[in-house]
């Protein structure tokens, strides 16, 4: 059985579940999101057991400066996502994306090079596994309105904002 270290960090939207296998954040996500964190996880791992580790990675102090404006609080911290080829280059694209932009899921899907797959980079989008920290709230749809989001459409309008963009 896989063993995951896991902690809490409390917000200013929410309570954030971090997860990490090793040494490498495996998921980031909103607490009220469990079902869907189980999910990735099983899928992932199949079965595990998750241990709390306070600070696990640093990423309470990393969080704390996000949420303060510190856009290089992620800087080098090892980030394991899993997933299929194509969800890895979608979520690397998704780093790629500047703080304070936001981009379409047609340009996402050109970022990738497969223009013709915007279903696919959508799809791929919503699977990430780590939020805020592989960025796929800076997605939004080819008019400019606020599409989906696992932590839920005003937590991606918050992190916008958070951010500076102007959706």
């Amino acid at each position: 059985m896989k063993k995951l270290h896991s902690d809490i960090f409390e917000s200013p939207i929410g309570e954030i579940c971090i997860v990490a296998d090793g040494s490498q954040l495996c998921l980031l996500d909103f607490r009220d999101s469990d079902e869907r964190m189980a999910r990735l996880l099983r899928r992932r791992f199949g079965e595990y057991q998750q241990e709390t580790r306070i600070n696990v990675l640093g990423m309470r102090d990393r969080l704390k400066r996000y949420f303060e404006c510190d856009w290089s609080a992620f800087s080098g911290l090892p980030v394991s996502t899993g997933g299929t080829a194509f969800q890895k280059s979608v979520w690397e694209a998704l780093t790629r994306i500047p703080v304070g932009s936001a981009i379409s899921y047609h340009h996402l899907a050109e970022k990738c090079r497969n223009p013709g797959a915007v279903r696919a980079a959508a799809s791929a989008n919503a699977s990430n596994p780590v939020a805020i920290v592989v960025p796929c709230h800076r997605v939004i749809g080819k008019d400019g309105t606020l599409r989906g989001y696992a932590g839920g459409v005003e937590r991606k309008a918050w992190l916008l904002r958070h951010e500076g963009a102007s959706a």
